[in-house]
């Protein structure tokens, strides 16, 4: 009968007194959150909840394994599962808890300031920093592992003889891997790009999605994703709409007749931005930039706060204005002349003949096509 309870005792003790203690923490964590909701440490923490218990569990049974003298035959080899559950499940909690320290920190930074290029910047820094923990927690926890076989305590020796030519060759295999990381960790604190800064990338337009330490994700305006190494935003120029202030400029170009009515055109243009939400009132103009022989270029400069809303003003004055001019000044769009051509000196007119836009009139006068 001993033989039994004493197993039973052990292993559902401890199962019974995790279960207990973790449901008293979280109680206790929940609580504490309804207290201060002014931070979310005590609600993300209770995301830990699951390796606090494995932890809790696997400690004591590891502890007091010996004691229920159940499988004896197998308790090397159950100890060493116990001490591997353990260190993962520590591991977990680290990371768990790190992350909540983190977005605390990040939550009342983005509270305080209300600069959105700094709080993207601090956001890119937050999420690598967290990468990095992750994957330096995850490296010490399996080297604790592998270092729990004795086997691979007695490799340790004959490892570290090696360690510098194994080093070297190392860092030849994944120089393009090592240089995409430091890549990552430049553009995180020298704040040359940050999540949800607006970038053009190889012609194309788009933000930046996600920044991890060896490739970058920019979402393009239709939605596709672009991912690229990091290291390319630190060896080749790109452009960076979010930098400093998000405030643009864009311009419209007008191709239209030399008779068209540029003093009309300004006052329509500012009554186009007047009634256009997305124009921030900074600046607006319409001037000549060029002429060729049959059109003016018409340049109309306007503002807005950001790259979308530029996008917006800019197709707004485009649509409303060229329909404002086929309505009210049709002669002001572009037109072909054909006429006939004026003969030399002494010279005969040339046979009239058909061109590919048009064919001059018997008189020599203009005609629009």
């Amino acid at each position: 009968m001993e033989n039994l309870l004493r197993p039973v005792i052990v292993v559902g003790g401890s199962v019974v007194l995790t279960v207990l203690i973790g449901w008293a923490t979280d109680r206790l964590l929940s609580k504490a959150d309804r207290r201060h909701p002014e931070t979310p440490m005590w609600g993300l923490l209770r995301r830990g909840r699951i390796p606090y218990q494995l932890v809790l569990c696997a400690a004591m049974l590891r502890g007091s394994y010996d004691e229920a003298q159940l499988l004896e035959d197998h308790r090397t080899g159950i100890g060493q599962a116990l001490t591997l559950v353990l260190i993962g499940a520590a591991a977990w909690l680290v990371i768990r808890i790190a992350g909540a320290i983190v977005e605390t920190s990040y939550s009342r930074y983005a509270r305080m300031h209300r600069d959105p290029a700094r709080v993207r910047r601090v956001r890119t820094q937050v999420s690598l920093i967290m990468r990095v923990v992750a994957a330096v927690v995850g490296v010490v926890a399996v080297a604790a592992m592998l270092l729990t076989f004795p086997a691979m305590r007695a490799a340790g020796a004959s490892l570290l003889a090696s360690a510098g030519i194994l080093g070297i060759v190392a860092g030849v295999a994944a120089q393009s891997t090592l240089s995409n990381m430091f890549a990552g960790l430049q553009i995180a604190f020298g704040d040359m790009v940050r999540i949800g800064d607006t970038v053009v990338v190889d012609g194309e337009w788009g933000t930046v999605e996600e920044i991890t330490l060896t490739f970058l994700t920019v979402r393009t305006w239709d939605e596709r994703r672009i991912t690229m190494p990091v290291s390319y935003f630190t060896s080749k120029p790109f452009e960076n709409w979010s930098r400093g202030t998000p405030q643009m400029t864009g311009i419209v170009y007008f191709h239209v007749d030399h008779t068209a009515p540029i003093d009309a055109m300004r006052e329509k243009l500012r009554d186009i931005l007047r009634e256009c939400p997305a124009w921030d009132g900074r600046a607006c103009g319409l001037d000549v930039t060029d002429t060729t022989p049959n059109t003016m270029q018409v340049r109309a400069l306007v503002t807005a706060k950001d790259a979308d809303d530029i996008w917006t003003v800019r197709v707004t004055v485009r649509e409303q204005m060229v329909r404002w001019l086929a309505r009210e000044h049709p002669y002001a769009l572009p037109r072909v002349n054909t006429a006939d051509a004026t003969p030399p000196p002494g010279g005969h007119l040339p046979r009239q003949s058909s061109s590919r836009d048009g064919i001059a009139s018997p008189d020599g006068a203009a005609r629009r096509l």
